[in-house]
Order: structure tokens, then C-alpha cells, then sequence
């Protein structure tokens, strides 16, 4: 009778210890996660942004989009 209590109390305390090693896994995973999302979305979109618009600007005042002879040779156009 108290063996199986001892083996009932055993089992639960190891069930508890690897759940919660278990979800502080999880956690850990959720938090780096976001973490990461945070900064690519406003850290490093905006730079991209920015620059994106950047470069359509100066196409645009370059007269960019239009292949070259050598290249339109090239893809074969």
C-alpha cells in the first residue's frame, strides 16, 4: 500500500518536472520568436523600405527599366 503510493508520488513529481522543463522550452522558443519578428519587422523593414524607395526614385530620374542593346542580345529578346 505505501510502496504505490511512493511509486504513484514518484511518477507525479517526475511528470511535473518534465513538463515544466517542457514548456520553459516552449517559452523560450515563443520569446526568441517574437523576438526576431520584432526586429524584422521594425528594425529592418523600414531600411528596406526606405531604400526600395530610394532606388525607385533614382530610376526614375535616371530614365532606369529600359534594357540595353547588350543586354536585350544577351536574353535573347
Amino acid at each position: 500500500m505505501i510502496g504505490t503510493l511512493l511509486t504513484f508520488f514518484a511518477v507525479g513529481l517526475i511528470t511535473l518536472l518534465v513538463a515544466g522543463v517542457v514548456l520553459s522550452i516552449v517559452g523560450t522558443l515563443f520569446s526568441l520568436t517574437f523576438g526576431l519578428a520584432f526586429f524584422l519587422l521594425f528594425k529592418v523593414a523600414p531600411v528596406l523600405l526606405v531604400g526600395w524607395i530610394a532606388v525607385k526614385i533614382f530610376e526614375k530620374m535616371t530614365g532606369g527599366g529600359s534594357l540595353s542593346a547588350a543586354d536585350r542580345k544577351w536574353l535573347g529578346e
